[in-house]
């Protein structure tokens, strides 16, 4: 279970350096793990076993695919090598215990036929992953259904989201490993070339795409500074290089657009020099370039907010406040005020922006930014959907995973982005300190980047869509309500045709 889980979280990103492209998703690897934990859980008589096998196999595949938290705890948190190897293994262990119950509950409710333990397995994965995604604030980084973004997924994305196409890899693995078992030889292998057969015609299916006449491009900039993380808040190093590179940068762009990453601008407004505020507002008064830059705003009376602040001529100032926020390093949870006095990360407890604020209207686009793991969630982004009017065109990702160093973390966060542009066939614009800066059109597909971890500028174009995709619009109304509703109607069902079994085994 732990070799099983561990290659789950390979299969998000490969992070090695040989046999394959480094941070290719690889989604058979992906099938064949939970296969092996379907094949297990079929084997245990007692919900114990099934809950400590899921739990084993969770631990692993979380631990694996996030083990990168330690290097911001330990590296540039200051907090001892044991302790932060520990805090890691802790939060692993403990969102585990999702699918540790889901494990529990297959075995204990496990129903006869093959397609009805495929669907109970099914359903009860993505409860495990949707709690993930809901409770204390959510954290549903390494879902299954990113494996996929290169995969059949591609072509499902736009309909049911990444929620379902981790629905759909536990349904076809757990069918195959269910049927397997069948003691009809011929049903046994029908079953599974269908499957397989069934998983190759998707990849061929077209992907949904904008239709209508086409928009022009959009000239952007994209700045990335690879600013040492250890230095980024230091005043006499990294704050005055962060002021000096991003300033030419800025004084110096031509495209319509320019963005700069989260936090790029280290320092409040009112703490700046002011010469150096007053250039920036009157750079971009009057012109044809408009710019949007990572920067915190607030005061200690109002709070403050992890922000981006939009530029642009005869407007006044865009602001958009990052919403979903980063436990421990953004907020300190209540009664774990101790553990973050451990750390030395410069940041505390920020303000929550609101869901689905609006977005940035420039050259007839409508840019709708979201900061670091904002665009994880995906239901918070398709709020903006509600009115198709005023959806948004592009996505603008504005990041700093620098916190994490030159890891694996970087590719399955673009995995992420890929898979935000496929399910609402919008490009997705990223500016990092780090990587990966990049620019995804709305079929997913990287078509600019720049080397990670180097100081560079990115000159690119981004089309823009007002295609409104069915993903887009039933999430925008729905959001996780259909796959709450999916898990627990499988579950109630299973759990009365459990319950009508035991009747008649007790009648007879």
């Amino acid at each position: 279970m732990l070799i099983a889980g561990y290659a789950h979280a390979v299969s998000l990103a490969w992070p090695f350096a040989w046999g394959l492209t480094p941070g290719r998703t690889l989604g058979g690897l992906q099938l064949l793990a939970l296969a092996m934990l379907v094949w297990q859980l079929g084997r245990c008589n007692r919900a114990a076993q099934g809950a400590w096998l899921a739990w084993l196999f969770a631990l692993a595949m979380l631990g694996g695919t996030f083990w990168w938290l330690f290097i911001s705890m330990h590296l540039y948190g200051g907090l001892v090598a044991p302790l932060a190897a520990l805090a890691v293994l802790a939060l692993a262990a403990f969102l585990a215990l999702y699918y540790a119950a889901a494990g529990a509950l297959f075995v204990a409710w496990r129903p006869t036929g093959a397609w009805a333990q495929a669907w109970l397995l099914a359903a009860l994965w993505l409860l495990a992953e949707v709690m993930r995604v809901s409770l204390f604030t959510g954290f549903p980084w390494g879902e299954g259904g990113y494996a996929h973004v290169d995969g059949w997924g591609r072509t499902l994305a736009s309909t049911i989201g990444v929620h379902g196409l981790t629905w759909l890899a536990a349904f076809s693995s757990a069918l195959v490993v269910c049927t397997s078992q069948d003691s009809r030889t011929r049903r046994r292998w029908g079953v599974a070339a269908a499957t397989v057969a069934a998983a190759i015609a998707l990849m061929w299916l077209p992907i949904d795409r904008p239709t209508g006449a086409s928009r022009p491009a959009l000239a952007l900039t994209l700045v990335q500074g690879n600013i040492a993380q250890d230095e980024k808040f230091q005043p006499g190093s990294g704050v005055v290089d962060a002021l000096n590179f991003y300033g030419e940068q800025l004084a110096a762009v031509q495209t319509a657009l320019v963005v700069l990453p989260e936090t790029a601008i280290p320092m409040l407004p009112d703490q700046l020099p002011a010469a150096y505020w007053a250039s920036l507002q009157a750079r971009f008064a009057t012109g044809g370039q408009a710019a949007l830059i990572g920067i915190p705003l607030g005061s200690a009376q109002e709070g403050y907010t992890n922000s981006v602040l939009g530029l642009r001529p005869a407007q006044a100032p865009y602001r958009y406040d990052k919403h979903h926020l980063v436990p421990f390093g953004e907020f300190i949870p209540p009664l774990f005020r101790w553990f973050t006095e451990l750390l030395h990360i410069p940041l505390g407890d920020f303000n929550r922006g609101a869901v689905g604020q609006p977005s940035l209207a420039w050259m007839g686009e409508r840019l709708a930014p979201n900061i670091c793991y904002e665009d994880l969630f995906g239901e918070e982004l398709g709020a903006r959907f509600r009115d198709p009017a005023s959806a948004p065109t592009m996505f603008v990702n504005l990041s700093n995973i620098g916190w994490f160093g030159n890891t694996v973390a970087i590719d399955q966060h673009l995995h992420i982005s890929r898979m935000r542009a496929l399910e609402f066939a919008r490009p997705m614009i990223r500016a990092t300190n780090t990587g990966a800066t990049v620019v995804i059109n709305a079929q997913g597909e990287v078509t600019h980047s720049l080397p990670r971890h180097t100081r560079g500028v990115l000159q690119a174009e981004a089309q823009g869509s007002e295609h409104m995709t069915t993903y887009a619009r039933w999430v925008s109304s729905w959001g996780l309500a259909p796959w709450w509703l999916l898990g627990l109607a499988s579950l109630m069902a299973a759990w009365l045709a459990a319950r009508r079994r035991r009747m008649t085994c007790q009648s007879v």
